[in-house]
């Protein structure tokens, strides 16, 4: 198939062509062709006023619940979730059913995806059963494909077994994601503790169960001259911690949320659930702090943490209700409209070059000859986000209705085309 793309700006400083407005030729999964006026006869053809084009964006966080909780998403609504949201590539949770605690586990989850459009990577569970007793396989989960190893949304808790688990996967340069969160610190808080926690008359979880993790597993990582990405940060002191063992040479880093970036504890006034998120919604000064960090550093990625829930785990008291929200197809949308100052350089960095580096994929090239992984979007169009339009299975997102600025228009994999 050949698909031709009109007047593109090309953001890929890679690219001899960055910066430029060009036409683009994909012919059969490739790029054959790129010059200012092309002419080509192709079978698809995409043009819109203020179309940009950077290598494909990857997202490091996402739960597609696939096996065992196909109710709540599905590898395959999950990669339609990922393809209207801009993303190419997909990092997936291992806390399913069965947990992705072994190679055979990792091969399922490839095998299914090898012919959806984004490309999903497992990340396998650094313990067995994420019961954070036991290491699991990490090493044949590695050589089946497992991208990077972590307990998802059950942080590891024990500093003896997540020293072993650093150490293992020094072994072949491997890297662990850890939510930061202490469990025993705030065990039964149901969002920030703060003034509006106090008002709402809801248990707290202070930020302290963070500071300690973060603290605790640099120590750890500087011990094992191993790798760690912290994801979910929402504290400024958890931060500023990532900030000096960067600076100290260790190799840490860390990504943050959309909606940790848009919203602040204040917007929990109406208990709405969608907001219920794992970690909570922190305070307007720690918003501002993260913004901040996401333009000057030391954040390194977005994650979008898309975790989506069917009606029956939301649309129950706030204390019942399970935390996360479904937000791949929002997350460049949010960024955007929070902070407009965000360069289109700076938000591929962001979104396709850091992680690619971090985490050791391909990173791809604007380039005549290269391979076609593309993210396309539109900086100064704006988004509406509908239930009724969702692609993904599940309808838990707070930003169904409002107007958002920039908009994603698709992406192209290879010769899968995705048009928004």
């Amino acid at each position: 198939m050949k698909i031709l793309i009109q007047q593109a700006c090309i953001i890929d400083r890679s690219s001899p062509h960055n910066g430029t407005i060009r036409d683009i030729v994909v012919e059969n999964g490739r790029i054959t062709a790129i010059g200012a006026e092309l002419s080509a006869a192709a079978d698809k053809v995409v043009r819109h006023p203020g179309l940009h084009v950077s290598p494909g964006w990857v997202d490091i966080f996402s739960h597609f619940c696939d096996p065992g909780y196909e109710h709540k998403e599905t590898l395959e609504t999950g990669a339609a979730a990922a393809a209207a949201g801009g993303f190419t590539d997909v990092f997936v949770i291992p806390n399913t059913r069965p947990v992705v605690d072994s190679k055979s586990q990792v091969e399922y989850i490839r095998g299914v995806a090898a012919a959806l459009p984004v490309n999903i990577h497992p990340i396998g569970a650094i313990t067995r059963g994420l019961e954070g007793k036991d290491l699991a396989e990490m090493y044949d989960m590695r050589h089946s494909g497992a991208v990077a190893f972590s307990d998802g949304i059950q942080p590891v808790q024990s500093a003896g077994l997540l020293l072993k688990g650093l150490q293992y996967v020094k072994a072949f340069d491997g890297i662990i994601i850890q939510v930061p969160d202490d469990k025993t610190v705030g065990a039964g808080g149901l969002m920030n503790e703060g003034i509006v926690s106090t008002r709402l008359g809801l248990p707290g979880k202070p930020m302290m169960a963070e500071e300690l993790m973060v603290a605790r597993d640099i120590k750890l990582a500087r011990y094992t001259e191993s790798r760690i990405h912290f994801t979910g940060v929402s504290s400024p002191r958890s931060l500023e911690y990532i900030r000096r063992a960067k600076e100290s040479g260790l190799a840490v880093s860390c990504s943050v949320t959309p909606y940790h970036l848009f919203f602040t504890d204040a917007d929990l006034v109406d208990y709405d659930t969608n907001l219920k998120v794992y970690p909570p919604l922190r305070d307007e000064s720690s918003a501002q702090t993260l913004r901040a960090a996401v333009l000057e550093g030391p954040v390194d990625c977005i994650a979008s943490h898309h975790l989506p829930h069917e009606f029956d785990s939301k649309v129950v008291e706030f204390e019942y209700a399970r935390p996360g929200m479904s937000s791949l197809e929002t997350l460049y949308a949010v960024l955007r409209t929070r902070l407009p100052q965000l360069t289109p350089e700076r938000t591929v960095d962001l979104l396709s070059y850091r992680p690619r580096e971090l985490f050791g994929l391909p990173q791809p090239s604007i380039a005549e000859g290269q391979t076609a992984t593309l993210s396309l979007f539109d900086p100064a169009g704006e988004t509406r986000p509908e239930a009724s339009a969702t692609k993904s299975k599940s309808r838990n997102s707070p930003f169904f209705g409002m107007t958002l600025q920039g908009r994603v228009l698709g992406i192209l994999n290879g010769d899968k085309l995705i048009v928004n």
